[in-house]
């Protein structure tokens, strides 16, 4: 039986994959649950999205119990430019690869299964910073029930696989299977998904995916292994390989990831005063003027009538629209 979700359903639905946190992503869920058709046709769907708003408010109400948390968190806000979820098998080089790239405190170990819960740390790039978080191994022998949870907020995934492990194509096929029972996919592909292509299920997560060959540092020839590992895997994400402990391409994986994930950095300024180029606002390309001023304020986004804009020689004080598509490197200034 069709489902002939309305259009005020789909833009809830919308709503509720561009939220960027718990409390948001609650409120699209009841919005989706209000306007949804109650039919046979959307009874499986109705029930999913009943469950998820049970888990987002008991996930809400926990850490208010007693005034305390109740444990650690598992899943993380969103800060900088994007935030990206470190994947992988058992004693990939996960946790050291964090550690390295963020500075982070995050413990590491050669044996399997020390990162628990989510461990967030930022790795900066020039003036920006992408998110980066930790995550448990994917693995049969260590489930982790609030996986995909872990992963709604993440704009793309580093999948880290160790070469030198003879079990290593095993490993990251059972990595794909396991990710796949919970409606989360890694795909090669980096541009943005329209709403038709995810509109199917509102719930399965699409992660654009780096590749990332830990260790080289103990594979000598590490290039003809990653050329057997393609052949025997199928998989073909681009690659970068990498050794924590020499160093040897670290530098690499910021500045793909901001080409990739296609980031414009916009600087404000206020009129008569100087731009501040200490903080940027990170927006994504093809985003506009408006965009970026919900980042500023909501207030000032929904009062916005239009922007000067500053770019490079050819716009000095421009005056534009709220609508106007930003570039990387724009100073705007907002009025209201």
């Amino acid at each position: 039986m069709p489902a002939n979700l309305t259009p005020e359903y789909k833009a809830a639905e919308a709503a509720y994959r561009g939220a960027r946190d718990a409390k948001e992503r609650l409120e699209c869920l009841r919005e989706m649950l209000r306007t949804i058709p109650k039919h046979k046709g959307t009874d499986h769907l109705q029930a999913d999205i009943k469950s998820r708003i049970k888990q987002l408010t008991d996930e809400l109400a926990a850490p208010k119990k007693g005034g305390a948390r109740t444990g650690p968190a598992t899943v993380i806000r969103p800060e900088g430019a994007a935030q990206i979820a470190l994947i992988g098998p058992a004693n990939a080089g996960k946790s050291t690869l964090h550690a390295k790239l963020t500075g982070s405190n995050a413990h590491c170990g050669p044996y399997p299964f020390t990162t628990q819960f989510p461990q967030p740390g930022m790795l900066a790039y020039e003036d920006i910073h992408f998110q980066l978080v930790d995550l448990p191994p994917v693995a049969r022998e260590h489930p982790v029930p609030w996986l995909a949870n872990a992963l709604q907020p993440a704009d793309a995934a580093l999948l880290v696989v160790d070469l030198n492990d003879p079990t290593c194509v095993d490993q990251i096929r059972a990595v794909h299977d396991i990710l796949l029972e919970k409606r989360v996919t890694l795909t090669t592909a980096w541009t943005l998904l329209s709403g038709d292509d995810a509109s199917t299920d509102p719930f399965a997560i699409k992660l654009p995916t780096l590749m990332v060959a830990s260790k080289i540092d103990e594979i000598p020839l590490w290039q003809q292994e990653l050329q057997v590992f393609r052949e025997l895997s199928g998989l073909r994400y681009h690659t970068i390989a990498v050794s924590a402990i020499t160093g040897e391409g670290l530098e690499d994986i910021a500045p793909w990831l901001f080409t990739q994930l296609a980031i414009v950095r916009v600087y404000t300024k206020t009129p008569g005063r100087a731009a501040d180029t200490g903080r940027p606002f990170t927006v994504r390309g093809g985003q506009t003027v408006h965009d970026v001023a919900v980042l500023v304020h909501k207030e000032i986004a929904q009062s916005l009538k239009y922007a000067r804009l500053w770019r490079g020689q050819e716009c000095n004080g421009l005056q534009v629209g709220r609508d106007h598509a930003v570039a990387d490197g724009d100073i705007i200034e907002l009025h209201v």
